[in-house]
């Protein structure tokens, strides 16, 4: 039996480990990156840094994150103030306090990121291509990054650019990312992921150093199997039929296309594309698929996302890889995770135990309030659920229950917390303590 048929066998971490045991080779160390959100939001007490304290938090953790060995540090990028969407007619987080990111330019932020560190890589968590000038701007900027980050022929630290549609609708709209017409409005829940797959088509040609014309660009067919319900496409058929004048139901609806352009390539062309990583937020498995018949693009995976769902998309995955990024490993879906760690001096392991799941549930709790206007008490458990919470030993043994000896995790630890003191130490321990014990745990 092979080590891919124990993968396909089971994906419990101690079966695991006794496979790559028989076979005589070492367990894999995890890979280990870090999330940084520079979300200025009130924490569990209430507590709002300015933007420019929040930065000096970002520079500080950063800094630690380096010393530490941590792989990549992950940045949140958002755009258009939370605080102000609430007045719209539409508001998509009415309830949000403060600022849900402070980042919005991640080019800038990633230059001086790499200027004040010595080894860590940086990537972006992620930058909506819908947003600020749409893909063929936010392509021109990421080439434009490369060029100077490679200058220096001795760089070997990549750019991770993580992308998507954007978490948050308001802050595309004002680039015209909304309905044109009633059929897009009835459309518009599966429509706007197809937008993404157009920009997406657009954005990664134009980053290849393709010549894009727009009339070869992603084209939108909507169907059956873009919608959840019968109800949901009777919806669009009923508007086509009406706004087209039809005499009976289409079974395909032709979108036309969002971004419309002759000929252009970006400048510059010759830069440094060794140093380029691609990541898709996106759980859509057509998305994924698409997006990799273009250039090498991995996957994102959020921290309350179902082990199912987990291991289906590592098994689609190693099929639709494109070519040119190698097989396909499980360390190229960074899995993000909440880390509630408390090994502070002068408590009992029993004492930062209980302060750890305390410090969890007022995040959690502040956070699913901050979303959604309630507290709903499912959604802190399942949150929690998913979280590393506890002491070093509960966190280390967390660990190696809930991930796979091959995974990359990425560890948050600013999450509702403007102790940036505080989340130093606990990244101190993640990598000083936690760390050091899963991997003498899984070498037994």
């Amino acid at each position: 039996m092979t080590s891919e048929d124990y993968v396909i066998l089971s994906n419990d971490s101690a079966t695991l480990v006794m496979m790559w045991l028989r076979l005589g080779r070492p367990v894999p160390p995890m890979d280990h990156d870090i999330f940084f959100s520079i979300s200025q939001t009130p924490d569990a007490a209430g507590q709002v840094p300015t933007e420019n304290e929040m930065f000096q938090h970002y520079f500080q953790q950063l800094e630690c994150a380096d010393r530490l060995g941590f792989g990549v540090g992950w940045i949140a990028q958002a755009h258009l103030s939370t605080e102000t969407q609430k007045s719209n007619s539409r508001p998509v987080v009415p309830h949000w306090q403060g600022e849900v990111g402070l980042c919005t330019d991640f080019p800038q932020l990633a230059m001086e990121s790499f200027r004040r560190t010595k080894s860590i890589e940086i990537g972006s968590a992620v930058v909506s291509i819908l947003a600020s000038g749409g893909p063929i701007a936010q392509a021109e900027r990421i080439a434009n990054t490369l060029q100077l980050h490679g200058l220096n022929p001795n760089e070997h630290r990549k750019l991770h650019v993580g992308f998507s549609a954007g978490r948050f609708e308001f802050m595309a709209r004002p680039y015209g990312i909304v309905p044109r017409n009633a059929i897009e409005e009835a459309a518009w829940p599966a429509l706007r992921g197809q937008i993404f797959m157009e920009a997406g088509d657009i954005f990664l040609r134009l980053l290849r150093g393709d010549v894009v014309n727009s009339l070869d660009t992603y084209e939108t067919i909507l169907t059956r199997n873009n919608f959840r319900s019968d109800e949901d496409w009777k919806k669009v058929q009923d508007a086509a039929i009406e706004f087209e004048d039809l005499k009976s139901a289409p079974e395909e609806i032709h979108i036309p296309r969002r971004y419309v352009f002759e000929d252009l390539k970006i400048v510059p062309s010759h830069f440094r594309r060794d140093l380029l990583e691609l990541v898709a937020g996106t759980h859509d498995p057509r998305a994924q698929t698409f997006l990799n018949t273009v250039l090498p693009v991995k996957v994102f995976n959020l921290s309350i996302t179902k082990p199912e769902v987990i291991e289906a998309t590592h098994a689609r995955m190693a099929e639709v890889f494109h070519p040119s990024g190698g097989a396909w490993q499980r360390s190229d879906m960074p899995r993000t995770s909440f880390v509630f760690l408390n090994a502070e001096e002068g408590l009992t392991p029993e004492q930062q135990s209980t302060a750890a799941h305390q410090e969890a549930e007022a995040a959690l709790g502040a956070y699913w309030n901050a979303l959604e206007g309630t507290i709903d008490p499912n959604k802190v458990s399942n949150a929690a659920n998913n979280a590393l919470i506890g002491n070093v030993e509960e966190v280390a043994q967390q660990m190696i229950e809930r991930f796979h000896p091959e995974d990359r995790i990425m560890a948050w630890f600013d999450f509702f917390n403007h102790d940036s003191d505080r989340v130093c130490r606990d990244m101190e321990a993640y990598m000083e303590q936690v760390v050091p014990l899963v991997e003498t745990r899984l070498d037994r």
